[in-house]
């Protein structure tokens, strides 16, 4: 189905030669010269590929930027059955691409089929408008000071995304998973909150806080040593261990409670009589091992 538009004239005319890259050149002219009214004479403008890109995906003809008129004689401006899928116009305007001042008026001009890519409906002309970014949540809240762990943002009309920010530093990458999700790598940070925000066309609308965790320290455990038969409480000690999410005996995970930042309470597993690493993870990383002993029962 075609669609024909009839809005006012203009009175500057460009003749526009009956071809695709003719029409192609001078609305790309007429963006750069601020505006223009385009002369189409009685024939059709097929496309064979696309010629733009807009947020909604590929575009047959360059976007529109600026105010063009386009004056037709009964002119059709067409997608060809046999080129890939594309949408035959955009126009961007401020409310939708910030910076760009696109608008179109139509005379005497059928527009016919456009194909759109997933997701975006329709295919003919799209005057797109880019919702700012909402965020909701990340998960998790929190990571190492050297960064390199994934983050996962969710919101509302995150598809679009162009940049994810932790304070004023790019993400080392992301990965637009759907109008909902985003995946992100954090980056290095120093230790504290930081806003994470994302950004499209439509701009940046509010933040979620991220916090960079020092990875913990262990300075002493009490008692040094227990029975092999495990059961016993052992108190590490050290800094940043808060946020302990996890305690190893070696590679065993021990039961636990965070008393402070300083006090850890751990209940011993049982384990071969010997010399064990005892060490604490958070999200800012694994703490450097303390040495801890397993004894056997006493002989009798």
């Amino acid at each position: 189905m075609g669609l024909t538009a009839f809005p006012a004239t203009a009175q500057a005319q460009t003749p526009v030669l009956c071809s695709e890259s003719s029409l192609v050149d001078a609305i790309a002219t007429a963006n750069a010269a601020g505006g223009d009214t385009l002369l189409l004479p009685f024939c059709t403008y097929r496309l064979t590929s696309a010629h733009g890109r807009g947020p909604a995906g590929p575009v047959g003809l360059p976007p529109i930027t600026s105010p063009i008129t386009l004056l037709g004689m009964g002119s059709t401006i067409t997608r060809d059955p046999s080129a890939p899928a594309f949408r035959v116009m955009e126009v961007e305007g401020a409310a939708n691409v910030p910076a760009t001042k696109g608008q179109l008026s139509m005379v005497g001009v059928t527009v016919s089929g456009g194909s759109a890519v997933s997701p975006y409906p329709g295919g003919g002309i799209s005057n797109f408008y880019v919702n700012a970014p909402v965020l909701a949540a990340l998960a998790p809240v929190s990571g190492p000071l050297s960064g390199g762990n994934t983050v996962t943002l969710t919101g509302t009309h995150l598809v679009e995304a162009t940049a994810v920010r932790f304070a004023n530093t790019a993400a080392t990458s992301f990965t637009v998973v759907s109008d909902t999700r985003i995946t992100a790598v954090a980056p290095a940070g120093p230790a504290g909150p930081v806003e994470v925000t994302v950004s499209t066309a439509g701009g940046t609308r509010n933040a979620v806080s991220y916090a960079y965790v020092p990875a913990p320290a262990l300075t002493a455990l009490s008692p040094g040593q227990g029975p092999a038969s495990g059961g016993n409480s052992v108190t590490p000690t050290g800094t940043g261990l808060g946020p302990s999410t996890r305690v190893f005996f070696g590679t065993t995970p021990a039961t636990f409670t965070v008393v402070s930042d300083t006090h850890v309470v751990a209940e011993a597993p049982p384990g071969a009589v010997g010399p064990v690493d005892v060490t604490v993870v958070t999200p800012g990383g694994t703490s450097a091992p303390a040495g801890y002993t397993r004894v056997g029962p006493t002989a009798v």
